[in-house]
């Protein structure tokens, strides 16, 4: 396989990672959104990473459980306007509380947003199928 089949089918995979990636983290969100478990979370800290793509937001979230478990999870692109010390309501499963969130429910805008997302690595990967098949080898 040529450099001109090895690049495209590395971005197919990563593209299809990245896919994988998206559904279980929308799965996750719908998990602990109807899971009916909340609990008053509070932010241990808030910081932004800077890359290539922009920055991002990470927040780091402690809170007990029904049960009395300590947790703690990080979140990224969590609620802007939340800030170390504040106090958000989070929602998890019993199951993996470690996978909480402190975004409020939205599912259609979340399920929107994924299937835009699965849309357009769908594209990415056929674009690269398509130019796999087309370049002679």
């Amino acid at each position: 396989m040529g450099l001109l089949h090895a690049v495209p089918a590395l971005i197919a995979v990563m593209a299809v990672g990245t896919a994988y990636r998206v559904v279980r983290r929308a799965m996750e969100l719908r998990a602990a959104w109807r899971s009916g478990l909340t609990a008053e979370a509070r932010c241990l800290r808030a910081y932004r990473t800077h890359g290539e793509n922009g920055s991002t937001r990470h927040h780091v979230y402690g809170f007990t459980t029904a049960e009395g478990l300590q947790v703690r999870f990080e979140e990224r692109n969590g609620p802007a306007t939340v800030v170390e010390g504040d106090y958000v309501t989070v929602h998890y499963t019993a199951a993996r509380p470690g996978k909480a969130t402190a975004i409020p429910p939205r599912g259609a805008r979340t399920a929107a947003s994924t299937v835009a997302a699965l849309a357009f690595l769908g594209a990415v990967v056929a674009f690269c199928a398509v130019f796999v098949s087309l370049v002679p080898a």
